[in-house]
């Protein structure tokens, strides 16, 4: 999640001992004055640089409640934002939004943190979909003016330097040999192998260690969807979430009265769909796979990826039904599994039995867009008792979780941190969800 070599890292199955005295399900109230007293605990400012960390100008969010990780990540502060949203601190969902504005002015792309070390990569991108929240809420067309410039300064970042030959884009980095080489090692240590002992050539070694340091952009680090070659790959999410930046960027433009404009996004999210329908949809199996581009075929491995496709509103319902169908292969007791249950060459913790947050949050909202109701609640109900099960023994909210017991027994590639941020906000979605659907 927060994909830096810097960190120590193992591969292990861990599980926390109860510091709350309990074993019995938090109740959801508790656990929502949790985040709501927590949400403070959560922010820092720092204005100037100092050393790696890169200053910002307003006050923003970290992922957790201690110094783990002091610094603001991407796609992370999308899902604390829309829980800061829900819980009445726009504010705050704001400041973190002008932040990052600030770095892709500053850096041409919004980096997977505000860290230096983290300036050869970038992560999924969500900013737009942070920047229509935040609009949505304070109807400041000056602001929402300023805001697209910038995001279109994100968004030529993806089409000129993450794009792959057949016009869908893909993940990559920009490191240096020095931290290709880090990535290597690393890398071997959180799958639990040594690759430098596996009879590879530097050639090979340079490239494995190229695509984990792509893989580390993807946020789903590490995972079985690419076989360690993600830079080989057009992903289904990362395409999605381009598409809704085509189709906010289309909307954006009306609001401003830029109806120039509005044709081109447009036409780019059809073409966009189009691609996507063409290369990631197989017709035998009837589902959506990330698409290597390189060899010319798709992944084996379904995916809650697929539910970006809903998410973002790219297919049409028959194919959103297909979709859904994939819950078969991901739904377990507590939730929708990452990947799913299947042999794999390495325990990875972006698989089987894993569930994260803001897949979870994904899939509730995307099943919410195409009238899947019935699906959304019963997702949405397995989360929320998930997290009261782990919150009653531990007295915490955690990163990810067990899809098929509602612990914490997870495949755990470093030391999980005690999160609040991506969690919190899927947790209080998930809540607001079912309180209006009682």
């Amino acid at each position: 999640m927060k994909n830096t070599v810097f960190i120590a890292t193992a591969v292990a199955t861990i599980s926390f001992t109860a510091c709350s005295g309990g074993t019995d399900n938090a109740d959801t109230s508790e656990i929502r004055s949790f985040i709501s007293e927590n949400w403070d605990s959560t922010i820092r400012f720092t204005p100037e640089d100092d050393g790696t960390l890169i200053g910002l100008p307003y006050p923003y969010t970290v992922p957790g409640v201690g110094n783990t990780f002091p610094e603001m990540y991407y796609w992370d502060t999308y899902f604390t934002n829309e829980g800061l949203v829900l819980d009445g601190r726009v504010d705050q969902a704001k400041n973190n939004t002008d932040n990052m504005l600030y770095l892709v002015e500053r850096y041409g792309k919004m980096p997977n943190g505000s860290r230096t070390y983290y300036l050869d990569r970038s992560q999924p991108p969500f900013l737009s979909m942070m920047v229509a929240r935040v609009y949505e809420y304070t109807q400041d067309k000056e602001w929402l003016a300023r805001a697209y410039q910038v995001l279109k300064k994100e968004y030529e970042f993806w089409m000129t330097q993450r794009i792959a030959p057949v016009g869908l884009n893909r993940y990559s980095t920009s490191a240096s040999d020095e931290l290709i080489q880090e990535f290597i090692d690393t890398g071997g240590r959180r799958l639990g192998t040594d690759f430098r002992k596996k009879g590879m050539t530097d050639e090979e070694l340079y490239a494995l260690g190229r695509n984990f340091a792509a893989e580390a952009e993807s946020g789903w680090d590490m995972n079985p969807r690419y076989d360690r070659r993600c830079g080989d790959f057009c992903p289904v999410d990362l395409n999605s979430n381009l598409y809704r930046y085509e189709t906010n960027f289309a909307r954006f433009a009306e609001i401003l009265g830029l109806d120039d404009e509005i044709p081109q996004w447009k036409q780019a999210a059809e073409a966009r769909k189009e691609k996507i329908m063409a290369l990631c949809y197989d017709p035998e199996k009837g589902q959506f796979y990330d698409y290597d581009y390189v060899n010319d075929h798709r992944s084996d491995v379904v995916s809650a990826a697929i539910f970006s496709l809903l998410y973002d509103e790219v297919v049409d319902s028959e194919y959103a039904a297909k979709v859904v169908a994939g819950l078969k292969n991901l739904e377990f007791e507590y939730g929708v599994a990452v990947c799913e249950n299947k042999p794999y060459d390495y325990r990875y913790q972006w698989s089987y039995p894993n569930s994260w947050p803001p897949t979870t949050y994904i899939t509730i909202a995307g099943l919410r867009n195409y009238g899947y109701e019935e699906e959304a609640v019963r997702i949405a109900r397995k989360y929320i008792a998930m997290v009261t099960k782990s919150f009653g023994l531990t007295g915490h909210l955690w990163e990810k979780y067990n899809v098929t017991d509602g612990t914490t027994n997870v495949s755990n590639e470093y030391e999980m941190p005690t999160m609040l941020g991506w969690s919190a906000g899927t947790f209080i979605y998930a809540d607001e969800f079912l309180k209006g659907n009682k």
